[in-house]
């Protein structure tokens, strides 16, 4: 089956046939902006509207009264939304209508279902003129003698588009006599409103035709609920695109978008798993020589029972066994397409032939008897009622007669019934019973109001069906004629659809059987909240949980309910209470699948678990469960399930003995026994951090700030970050100043409350350990020292006894809690109390050594944290630090003429080697710990205490991503040289502005004023290197110092040219930066491999380098200044006029003055002016003079691109005088967003875009 074509043309067609109907109600004065009046020439026959053209359009006959019933029903829905909703709603209503007819008579024709056997949209010979258009005598369609007429002339006048539109409403119209509820009679509104072409190869027909493979319809080959089910969903891919793109905008999800939103087709695998082991083992436990189930392929042997849990289950089945087929009913409450009740359809066909009986009168049968089925959705009704119709034709040729029809429903309300009709039912009856049937009737009308918003999670009572029956079909009008009485036979025919839809919500079933719609409920409308929150308390968070409850109370004691639902309920503390609930009938087994079970849905979005539940309880069953969660896609999961790997029995009884119940199936005796012991919690306490409200007002990435401020008003804070165990993701601050009063009286001015929580204030600052809270990957612990607060996202552990604080983490981080973690928390978050819960036995005699191995765990860590300069506590670059010979060295050797070489390329493979020694001695370090817990816990046989590579989180260094190792492709802890050289650069870009230097570790100027003098104070307090004499009389500017002295820029503007046009642009400063460390007789062979590292383009090292810092380097820096959640926060800005690159400079953000742009603009951007006007000149000169072509050529394109760059400049210049006369004024603490857009802000509030990506990383404007 080609799905993709599948998915194309149901796509394209739903739009199709959507403009199409939009053209013919356009036509007749019917548009989104409104209805038109007829014009006033119209007559009661003859109506004429205005379309712009010459001629008005026309309309006559039985057209003039369908047109009135479209306005009617256009009317009657705006009543309910508003115009442009119920313009939009009914004609898509119409476009479903005919595409369902399109693709019912497309498979009825290929699998020769048709009453007349003629093909109505196709060929048997494949010509394009369809069989019925061909010979339309010959489809034995009761013509009148005007249609005879008609279709006669409209062959000779070769029509055929007119001539097949007839024909199709007229075999439309024929089916409805065997297919009523697909095929209503349509003279109303559908058929005016039907546009559709026979010839045109761009119509819904041709496409139909030609796009799918017909085979896909054929029933011998695969065909019916696939095709149906696929078509179904793809038709409703943009709409639930654009329901979800609603939710975005906090836009709920209404009654007519839930079908949309929540659709989902079942892989036909689970479908089959779900109907075998429920209806299938329903009948086969209690006739278990039928020899059915060697048939399924996919039915489970019960597990292996106890003796006296064999002998409950033995008289339950006494139950069974008195059951004949017509007695089992099943039920899809959200049948969809129908895929489960057509597959019920085969399975029931078998238990009636195994009892004796014919296809032909089990087929009878089981529309009769068994099926039923309800959904929300009109055109997913409509699908379903025409596959099982399909089905039982299948097994009976006589079945489509008219006289047969099956119990599935479209859920309606009862908003539009006219009560006052009431009192007309009932003759005959005895008051009693009129009392009776009316207020019964009144009740049932009463829950089913609004209807379409809840579905088939109303509870109805079980009424007198019968009675309310005899009520409605008792009509008495005579003698009572009037305004009151019209529409009582209207009403009547509600009723009784109303009533056949209340009795199937009542009923109790042998099987339930259902894929519920997955959709939080706080994303559905106010009135379905309300209600779940009222009847649903402990499923309320979602409709699949809803459903769990809802399809149970549908499920007859002793039966089988069967689901396929998100796993969630399995294990989050929010679903405990369902969980309660559902340990009071038994799981039958599990097929727990996890992601991707849908071929549809990648990732991890939608994890899923399909489970058969008894309606019973009977202590010490076991259950069987399927774990399928490891392969990564939907046949991978059957192939798995097929196999019999990975499946467990379990008894329901164990699952309380861990906190919070969760359905673990996987575990053993031994380890839950571990729950019955110690915990976390049982030496400290967990806590949930801060929840500031406003992170963009209260929280900064810490190099936004100025260090001056630094435990004074910003304080160091916990907030969780990447997958990183012992030590790290010390990334933010938080404004703490006056013990945080701001953030404590942050108030709602909507509410008057205070909008933050959770302060912890007997627990801020103090030293513990803290994890994320939130991780797509797993659980991860580090030490944190005193001094920091801590995020909700970012929680806190603290212990009683320090001294047991490095043991609790080991226990944290070892594969015994991992393990424990899969099931207490298998979703991405962590909460405080799981941590808590979370075994830990103190084992005395190895509790030292295991406090030795943490501490070194933490200092590796550390070390590897504090080598980049996102860490606070980054001393130097350690290919600085990781060069071959020091300052010292250098200088000893060069007094006995020896020249010592440092070189980059051997810096990088030293920093490499500590690199992979670190990252060894930590994963050894892990599997030490691994193996002390699993020997404390007695878990040898269940766990190994090996480490992936990718679980360790320092860093190795590759020479490039090719090098990298498949046990560490999916590690966020490695790099390449590349990235180091990238890092080394930004290192040297910090020491040029003098945030950093070679002469002193650390942090220089983050925030204070800068001058030479200051560089001078800061160095003075480290001896060495140069003398504080020297440094003297270079700030005096007297005499020669050192050579290689590298000092910061004086001006905070280090601008990037496209050429070599300035002696202290970025890459001449680079050089000298290089030359200062690196020295001076290896700046080339440092140039050339810095050079092949970053692999820009270029002919040259230099040229190389120059077009990184011209289109890269910026780029890098803001991802090295990010944080996930927080977006981009560079602190170095660049200054960018364009894409022609005629001025790029950066700056400082901690240097900045309310001078620097004005400095900027007379000193580089004027001087670039120049510089162009002058290599223009050049060019020109050399154009005039020259007398080789090619050298002309050359300075003609140079000279274009010059003039592009002086125009940009230009531009460029008038921008930038607005800010530098402004002399904006920046505050550290607003932070990068907030100044970046402040920074491009005039005083009159113009904006001007002068700083390069501000989109994405300024503020929004307020």
């Amino acid at each position: 089956m080609n799905k993709t074509a599948i998915k194309n043309f149901a796509i394209w067609a739903r739009n199709k046939l959507i403009a199409d109907i939009q053209y013919r109600a356009g036509l007749m004065g019917i548009t989104a902006e409104g209805i038109k009046n007829a014009l006033p020439q119209s007559t009661p026959n003859m109506e004429f509207y205005d379309i712009g053209t010459a001629e008005p359009y026309s309309i006559t006959g039985e057209a003039i009264r369908q047109r009135q019933k479209l306005v009617d029903t256009i009317r009657r829905k705006e009543a309910d939304s508003d115009y442009p909703t119920a313009y939009k709603y009914i004609l898509e209503e119409v476009a479903y209508t005919w595409f369902n007819r399109l693709i019912a008579i497309r498979f009825m024709e290929v699998n020769d279902y048709l009453p007349s056997h003629i093909r109505v949209l196709s060929s048997e010979s494949g010509k394009v003129e369809p069989d019925l258009v061909t010979t339309p005598f010959d489809a034995e369609l009761d013509f009148t003698p005007d249609e005879q007429e008609t279709i006669l002339r409209l062959k000779t006048d070769n029509a055929l588009d007119e001539l097949f539109r007839l024909l199709f409403i007229k075999q439309c119209n024929a089916l409805n006599e065997i297919l009523p509820a697909l095929f209503e009679k349509t003279s109303d509104y559908t058929e005016v409103l039907l546009n559709i072409s026979v010839v045109d190869q761009e119509g819904v027909v041709y496409h139909l035709i030609h796009d799918i493979d017909e085979d896909d319809f054929n029933i011998e080959k695969g065909g019916q609920v696939e095709i149906i089910g696929w078509l179904y969903q793809y038709y409703n891919t943009e709409p639930k695109d654009a329901a979800f793109a609603l939710l975005k905008k906090n836009v709920k999800i209404s009654k007519e978008r839930i079908p949309a939103a929540t659709q989902l087709f079942t892989p036909d695998w689970i479908v089959r798993y779900m109907v075998e082991n429920s209806l299938g083992r329903l009948w086969v436990e209690g006739h278990p020589d039928c020899g059915l189930k060697e048939n399924w392929k996919y039915y489970l042997e019960e597990a292996q029972q106890e003796p006296e849990v064999q002998a409950k289950l033995s008289e339950i089945r006494k139950e069974y066994a008195a059951l004949n087929p017509e007695d089992i009913k099943l039920i899809d409450p959200c049948m969809g397409s129908g895929h489960i009740l057509v597959y019920a359809f085969d399975v029931l066909m078998q238990i009636y032939e195994s009892a004796g009986y014919s296809q032909r009168d089990a087929a009878k049968s089981i529309l009769e008897h068994n099926l039923y089925g309800l959904d929300i959705d009109d055109r997913a009704y409509q699908l379903a009622y025409f596959a099982v119709m399909m089905k039982a034709r299948q097994y009976n040729r006589r079945i489509l007669n008219g006289e047969n029809t099956c119990h599935v429903y479209a859920i309606q309300e009862s908003n539009s019934i006219n009560r006052a009709h009431l009192k007309f039912f009932g003759a005959g009856l005895s008051d009693l019973e009129k009392n009776t049937a009316k207020m019964q009737l009144e009740g049932l009308l009463d829950i089913l109001t609004d209807a379409k918003e809840y579905g088939s999670i109303l509870n109805v009572e079980s009424y007198n069906w019968d009675l309310l029956r005899r009520f409605v079909a008792a009509e008495d009008t005579a003698g009572q004629i009037s305004m009151d009485s019209v529409g009582v036979e209207d009403t009547a025919e509600q009723l009784n659809r109303l009533i056949d839809i209340g009795e199937t919500m009542a009923r109790k079933y042998w099987v339930t059987c259902t894929n519920p719609p997955y959709a939080g409920i706080s994303n559905l409308s106010a009135k379905v909240n309300n209600f779940v929150k009222k009847y649903y308390p402990d499923s309320k968070a979602d409709l699949f949980a809803v459903f769990i409850e809802r399809c149970r109370a549908m499920t007859a004691d002793n039966g089988y309910q069967a689901m396929i639902t998100q796993h969630s309920w399995m294990f989050l503390s929010s679903f405990e209470k369902l969980r309660e609930k559902m340990m009071l009938t038994e799981t039958v087994n599990m097929a727990h699948l996890g992601a991707r079970a849908f071929e549809e849905i990648g990732g991890e979005v939608v994890q899923t678990t399909a489970f058969v539940r008894c309606a019973n309880h009977v202590d010490g069953y076991k259950g069987t469960y399927c774990r399928l969660i490891d392969p990564t896609s939907q046949q991978g999961k059957e192939d798995m399930f097929l196999s019999g790997d990975s499946r467990y029995t379990a008894r329901q009884s164990n699952f309380s003995k861990i906190p919070g119940s969760p359905i673990a199936y996987w575990l053993s005796d031994s380890f839950i026994k571990l729950f019955e012991g110690e915990k976390v919690s049982d030496f400290g306490e967990t806590r949930e951090g801060l929840s500031p409200a406003d992170n963009d007002r209260f929280l900064r990435l810490w190099p936004e700030v100025s260090t001056k401020k630094w435990n004074k008003k910003w304080f160091p804070y916990t907030k969780g970050g990447n997958y990183r165990k012992w030590y790290g993701n010390n990334e933010y601050v938080v404004n703490w100043e006056n013990d945080g009063s701001e953030i404590r009286n942050n108030i709602d001015k909507a509410t008057g409350r205070i909008r933050s929580h959770n302060y912890n204030g007997t627990y801020a600052l103090k030293e513990g350990f803290t994890w994320t809270a939130i991780s797509t990957y797993a659980a991860s612990f580090r030490y944190v020292r005193g001094g920091f607060l801590f995020d909700s996202a970012g929680s806190m552990g603290f212990i009683f006894n320090g001294t047991l604080l490095k043991y609790v983490i080991a226990n944290l981080n070892s594969k015994v809690a991992t393990e424990a973690f899969r099931f207490i928390s298998p979703t991405i978050k962590f909460m405080p109390g799981q941590v808590a819960s979370i075994p830990c036995h103190v084992d005395l005699k190895n509790k030292d050594t295991v406090t030795n191995v943490v501490d070194n765990n933490i200092e590796i860590s550390q070390e590897d944290w504090d080598s980049f300069e996102t860490s606070w506590d980054f001393m130097v670059h350690p290919l600085v630090r990781c060069k071959s010979f020091s300052p010292e060295e250098v200088a000893e050797d060069a007094k006995h003429n020896i020249v010592d070489m440092n070189y980059v390329k051997e810096a990088i493979t030293r920093w490499s080697n500590e690199c992979y020694l670190r990252f060894q001695k930590l994963k050894e370090n892990e599997e030490e710990l691994n193996r002390i817990f699993i020997d404390i816990y007695g878990l040898q046989d269940e766990l190994t205490p090996e480490v992936e590579d990718k679980d360790i989180t320092v860093h190795r260094v590759f020479e490039n991503r090719d090098e990298v190792p498949d046990s560490m492709k999916n590690s966020n802890y490695t790099r390449t040289y590349r990235d180091e050289i990238v890092s080394l650069l930004s290192y040297a870009v910090g020491c040029m502005f003098g945030r950093y230097s070679i002469y002193k570790d650390g942090l220089l100027f983050a925030g204070e004023p800068y001058s030479l003098q200051a560089f001078v104070d800061k160095l003075n307090d480290r001896p060495g290197t140069i003398s504080a004499d020297e440094l003297e009389r270079a700030y005096r500017n007297e005499g020669v110092v050192v050579d290689e002295m590298f000092f910061p820029d004086a001006d905070n503007v280090i601008p990037i040219t496209d050429e070599e046009y300035l002696d202290d642009d970025i890459v001449s400063r680079l050089c000298a930066w290089l030359k200062a460390v690196y020295g001076a007789d290896t700046l080339e062979a440092n140039l050339d491999y810095i050079a092949k590292a970053l692999g820009n383009k270029g002919s040259t090292s230099r040229e190389i380098i120059r077009n990184y810092f011209l289109n890269d380097f910026f780029k890098d820096h803001c991802q090295t200044y990010s944080v996930t959640g927080s977006g981009k926060r560079p602190i170095y800005w660049l200054f960018d006029s364009g894409k022609q690159n005629g001025f790029k400079a950066l700056i400082y953000l901690h240097r900045y003055t309310p001078d620097t742009i004005g400095n900027l603009r007379v000193d580089y951007l004027h001087k670039m002016q120049r510089v162009y006007e002058s290599e223009i000149g050049r060019m020109q000169d050399m154009i005039d003079h020259s007398t080789n072509s090619r050298e002309v050529a050359v300075s003609t394109k140079r000279k274009e691109k010059l003039q592009k760059q002086l125009k940009e400049c230009r531009d460029y210049d008038e921008m930038i005088a607005h800010l530098a006369l402004n002399r904006i004024e920046l505050d550290l603490d607003d932070g990068v967003k907030v100044n970046y857009r402040k920074i491009q802000t005039a005083a009159d509030g113009k904006f001007y875009e002068v700083l390069a990506d501000s989109k994405s990383i300024m503020a929004k404007e307020k």
